[in-house]
């Protein structure tokens, strides 16, 4: 028997045990096995068909783990007594139900193995080929669910268009050695994205008065892109600001340290005020994910005083005379 046979051997006898499970601790069991197998196999070169099958095995014992732990009553303080003065310990009253601690499992396990519950069938299927991965699967389930309930779109017509589109990159992942674990870096982990085709197909051409300017966010991997946005909306590109964040974040082929902010015009929109501001602004980014400085929005303001303003895609409380739309909003 080769070592492949070996390997793949013990597996069916996980997923016969995976069928016949009937605690949590069973079910954990069987998924560390299939984990194990699935990490040997990949230092072993063991091939696609043994990979993928432990791999399958793991998804589909965390997936019954998660439906086990739903079902499963969760501790409470009134559950416990003790705890009420100062340096006194909370102890399980009998019959208490059991903690995470006490089936071996963490919160993000947990967590995760019932997110892979609630996976509908065909993002479900796509871990388990080994296609998506858990993180991103569960993202996409909640981003779509996000943009199922997004508002209508606002009434009016706008001279004065901020906005900050949430662009769909092709970030990829870091899993962690366990296949679960994912960096939480990368713009889809922070809110639902739209692909160029989603973006251009949005009526923002509907609310833009005929002579209107428009300031759009992005960034250098999708400079190029972002100008079928600003035509599909009826707009021309005239200028940008560069918007210098000091602190650096991590890209493919340079540390990227800033943002464009490009301005955009639609019929005759010259600037009110014929203030000229620094095409540079340097102003240190936060540690918020996507939140640009006020002080753009000022020099909005500033050179373009007059007429009924709107920022697309706020992710707060937008100031007096402007009106805001987007998920966050």
């Amino acid at each position: 028997m080769t070592e492949q046979d070996a390997v793949v051997a013990k597996l069916d006898k996980a997923r016969t045990a995976l069928a016949e499970a009937k605690t949590i601790q069973d079910v954990k069991k069987i998924s560390d096995i299939a984990n194990a197998a699935e990490i040997y196999a990949k230092q072993q070169q063991l091939g696609d068909e043994a990979i993928g099958y432990a791999h399958a095995i793991k998804i589909e014992a965390m997936r019954r783990l998660g439906e086990m732990l739903k079902e499963t009553p969760k501790r409470g303080p009134e559950h416990s007594t003790g705890g009420g003065s100062k340096g006194s310990r909370r102890e399980p009253l009998p019959n208490a139900p059991p903690t995470l601690a006490d089936f071996g499992l963490t919160k993000k396990v947990s967590m995760i193995s019932q997110k892979l519950a609630d996976l509908p069938k065909e993002q479900f299927d796509q871990v388990r080929e080994g296609t998506s991965s858990v993180m991103k699967a569960i993202r996409e389930v909640e981003n779509a669910k996000k943009r199922d309930n997004a508002p209508p779109m606002i009434d009016g017509k706008y001279r004065v268009i901020y906005a900050d589109p949430p662009w769909k990159y092709g970030d990829k992942m870091a899993i962690s050695k366990d296949g679960v674990t994912e960096n939480y870096g990368p713009a889809d982990a922070h809110y639902p994205q739209m692909s160029i085709r989603e973006l251009c197909d949005l009526p923002i051409i509907d609310i833009a008065m005929n002579d209107s300017v428009l300031f759009l966010w992005t960034t250098s991997p999708l400079l190029e892109e972002s100008f079928q946005v600003i035509h599909a909306w009826g707009f021309q590109y005239k200028t940008s600001f560069v918007w210098d964040k000091v602190k650096h974040n991590m890209g493919h082929y340079n540390s990227v340290r800033h943002e464009f902010l490009l301005v955009c015009t639609r019929g005759s929109c010259h600037p009110d005020v014929k203030k000229l501001f620094d095409s540079v602004q340097t102003i240190e980014r936060t540690d918020k994910h996507s939140e640009k400085p006020e002080e753009f929005r000022k020099i909005n303001d500033t050179i373009y005083p007059h007429g009924d303003r709107i920022e697309l895609y706020a992710r707060g409380k937008t100031p007096t005379g402007w009106k805001s739309w987007g998920n966050e909003s």
